[in-house]
């Protein structure tokens, strides 16, 4: 692939990631000047619990009105969040690293009411991202926050664009496909999340850009991006390096998470008497997030199966049926693969050996189809086997074996997806039987693997313009029909 090539095709993502921001944006202005709202109470803001005293002024104009009113389900909490600080238990479900993002670009420099996470920010280098604090003044501080928000997630969202792209070429080795996998992720079912205020674009950046600085091999990278992702969305810490090797790298993608929960220990439990602590508290693991789940959200394994919660399973199904899909046919296409799992074992006397595949042992194709080899003779088997294990014995990374086939080496069958199939599988059997279920849509919008399928499907011979028909129909109704309810706070995903 020339580096022409992968610079029009960025260029061509990079535009069409900003054509769906701003479609996002003209749905939801128009389902809002159309429409009334189910609740009207977006713009109700009490003071902060803590600092009474900190900046709450409004400002009553048509402009602060409209942003201050589309701060509707969860973005309420973010915006909360960085205004005011956690002040209730059920703040704690939603992370910090958006609010602290928001908080940053709307900083004034004046007195303002602690984030809580005890940042001397005053003195911190950070305060030069308040690039927003001079619109205090004239649309109100909750509004500029509000609109901090909107620019985080709209920013973010195209630069995790342009990483997918990047990581979709790395893993597929297929221009084209990439180019169509990428095309979809910027017109994903759960657009309308990755345009409102919040963390779905910032986990997909932090996620999908550190999946790519691993693949790449710039491990350290890699590892402070999956890390900052698990202070976006709790299944950030579902991130893996190979095993052993990556072992610390993994304990370091948990740590901001895991800091966020005693962080909340520390605030709701010590210095309680045992009768005023919370149930949580006195459990032999005390995590917060799992409670905050369970106990306000009625989040639990089977929990969700109702009679009448069957038109939320209807509204997740589309998604659900496309990730089981994607799931079974590469587990049916590549059962040795799975069961090895991507680990190529040849035996010597009594010993096994696994070997990984690293990225840098598969060539690079140029062609959007890769075809399949001759099935080798035995003496070129022979051979070849013979350079694997004289490369093995030298440390040096083992090639892939030939009897896999270039569908190991490119494309959805890749072996490189099968870590991408796996997570998938995990994600998809969390959402079904433990969340609730009609968030699975923005739940999986951040899987790659779901997009390679989708544009696997769309090439395929035959049926490839009917599944294209369907994928974009698809997309297309849920990106209408979620900038009409979620705009109007109408229950959505």
């Amino acid at each position: 692939m020339t580096k022409t090539v992968k610079f029009n095709h960025e260029t061509q993502i990079l535009k069409l990631a900003t054509l769906s921001r701003l479609l996002l944006l003209t749905l939801t202005i128009l389902w809002r000047a159309l429409l009334s709202p189910y609740d009207t109470s977006a713009s109700l803001n009490p003071d902060c619990l803590a600092d009474p005293g900190a900046p709450q002024h409004s400002r009553n104009n048509p402009i602060s009105s409209a942003i201050e009113n589309g701060v509707v389900w969860d973005s309420v909490f973010f915006v909360r969040i960085a205004q005011c600080g956690y002040e209730y238990e059920q703040s704690f479900a939603f992370l910090p690293l958006l609010p602290l993002c928001i908080r940053l670009l709307s900083h004034t420099g004046k007195r303002m009411p602690s984030l809580s996470f005890r940042l001397k920010m005053g003195t911190s280098p950070l305060t030069l991202l308040g690039i927003l604090a001079p619109l205090v003044s004239v649309f109100g501080y909750r509004a500029v926050l509000a609109l901090s928000g909107y620019v985080v997630s709209n920013v973010a969202f195209l630069l995790a664009a342009v990483y997918f792209y990047r990581l979709s070429v790395m893993i597929l080795k297929d221009p084209e496909a990439a180019l169509r996998a990428s095309i979809l992720f910027c017109f994903n079912p759960a657009s309308i999340f990755y345009s409102s205020i919040y963390s779905e674009s910032l986990y997909a950046l932090f996620s999908v850009g550190g999946l790519y600085y691993l693949m790449s091999g710039a491990n350290n990278i890699a590892v402070i991006c999956l890390a900052v992702s698990s202070c976006a969305r709790s299944n950030g810490v579902l991130a893996m390096q190979i095993l052993i090797c990556g072992a610390l790298r993994c304990i370091c993608i948990f740590i901001p998470f895991i800091a966020f929960q005693v962080y909340g220990y520390h605030n709701l439990c010590l210095g309680h008497s045992p009768q005023a602590m919370r149930p949580w508290c006195r459990a032999r693991i005390p995590l917060l997030y799992n409670f905050i789940q369970s106990h306000y959200w009625g989040v639990g394994f089977l929990k969700y199966f109702q009679l009448k919660q069957l038109p939320n399973f209807l509204l997740a199904s589309p998604i659900l049926s496309l990730a089981l899909c994607s799931i079974i046919y590469y587990v049916t296409a590549q059962p040795k693969l799975v069961y090895l799992l991507g680990f190529q074992a040849f035996k010597e006397g009594k010993d096994f050996a696994p070997v990984p595949f690293p990225l840098e042992t598969v060539p690079q194709s140029n062609s959007a189809s890769a075809t399949i080899p001759e099935k080798p003779s035995s003496k070129t088997g022979n051979q070849n086997f013979r350079q694997r294990k004289q490369i093995h014995r030298e440390g040096n990374p083992a090639v892939l074996p030939l009897e896999y086939g270039s569908s190991v080496n490119s494309g959805y069958l890749s072996v490189y997806v099968l870590p991408f199939i796996l997570h998938l599988s995990f994600m998809v059997a969390t959402a079904f039987f433990v969340m609730h279920v009609q968030v699975a849509t923005r739940f999986l919008s951040a899987s790659p693997s779901l997009y390679w399928f989708a544009s696997y499907l769309m090439a395929s011979p035959g049926t490839g313009k009917t599944w294209g028909y369907l994928i974009w129909a698809y997309c297309t109704a849920y990106i209408l029909l979620g900038s009409l309810l979620f705009s109007n706070f109408y229950p959505f995903t």
